[in-house]
Order: C-alpha cells, then sequence, then structure tokens
C-alpha cells in the first residue's frame, strides 16, 4: 500500500472510508477483525490459481508503496514472498505459508499500514470446484493487541475488495 509519507495515509484512509464496501468485514474488535470476499467463476480452478500467482496484474498500484503493480512479485511456493521492488527500497508486504496447486494458497504478513501496528495476519484464497463453476474465497484474519483494528477493517476490506474483483475479472468472468 502507498504509505511513504503522512499524508498518503489520511488520503487513503479518507478514501476507502467514503467508498461502497465491497464485503463487510466481520469479528471486529480493536484487537482483531476477518474479511471475507467469496464469488463464483466459470473460470477453472487451475485459471484462478495462476492468476492469483501474477500479482501485479490484479493489485492496485495505488496500494503499493512505490505506486507501481509492476513492482509486485508472488512467489508461488511455501516461503515464498509476495515482495514489491523499486529503485531505492523494497518490502516484503506477505510470506507465503502453503500452496495447494489450484485449490488454495496460504499468505502470512499485514498489508500497508498493518505491518507497523505488529499484527498477526493470514490470508487464505481457498478455490473449490462446483457444478459448472469454480467457487473462490479469500479470507483475512487479522489480530493484535491494543491496535485500534476496529478503525482500519472497513479500509482493509475495501482493498481486499478491489484486488479481490480484479483478480476474478483476470481468471474470467465472475458470476
Amino acid at each position: 500500500m502507498h504509505f511513504h509519507s503522512a499524508s498518503r495515509i489520511a488520503t487513503f484512509a479518507l478514501a476507502l472510508a467514503a467508498g461502497p464496501a465491497l464485503a463487510a468485514a466481520t469479528d471486529v474488535t480493536p484487537q482483531s477483525f476477518v474479511v471475507t470476499h467469496r464469488a463464483e467463476t466459470s473460470a477453472s480452478p487451475a485459471a484462478v490459481f495462476a492468476a492469483f500467482g501474477q500479482v501485479s496484474r490484479w493489485w492496485g498500484s495505488q496500494h503499493t508503496y512505490s505506486g507501481k503493480a509492476e513492482n509486485l512479485s508472488l512467489e508461488m511456493r511455501a516461503g515464498g514472498c509476495w515482495c514489491e521492488q523499486w529503485d531505492g527500497g523494497s518490502v516484503q508486504h506477505m510470506r507465503v505459508l502453503f500452496v495447494g496447486r489450484d485449490r488454495m494458497v496460504r499468505l502470512e504478513g499485514g498489508l500497508g499500514p498493518l505491518q507497523d501496528r505488529a499484527v498477526t495476519a493470514v490470508m487464505t484464497l481457498a478455490i473449490a470446484p462446483g457444478e459448472g463453476k469454480t467457487v473462490v474465497t479469500l479470507t483475512y484474519k487479522v489480530r493484535a493487541p491494543d491496535a485500534n483494528l476496529d478503525k482500519v477493517a472497513a479500509p482493509v476490506d475495501a482493498v481486499l475488495g478491489e484486488g479481490f474483483n480484479r483478480l476474478m475479472e483476470l481468471s474470467g468472468k465472475a458470476s
């Protein structure tokens, strides 16, 4: 997330708070929240899995440190990095914990301003074949003591929702 200045953090939070919620964050407390996005698509599980690995094509440039999504990469293997590199800097957004080809990817890490809050955060992309469709669920569980997470749950939900919608577009037509 593009957060290398205080004014950008404030602008980001205000813009997201004013925008429509793409899915409601649940279990919101000052210490935790859960964001879940779910869609059905005609794309195959393999297409969704492949698209997820192309993070630079579905994550928004406005939510990067460099301002350019093309600087993002995601190594689809345990221990792999969802990283961003640019001239003069780099950041690890998340670390890959589990990869089950065409069915699941699990990552750990606090995105954007959550890094500075010392959170424990796990994102799971679950891909399940259905009758003539693929069900895709993105879940992001965030916890931290005394982090005022209730104040950032809605903006995080909105950012993840934007990315999830672009992922579904990249994968194929979402239904």
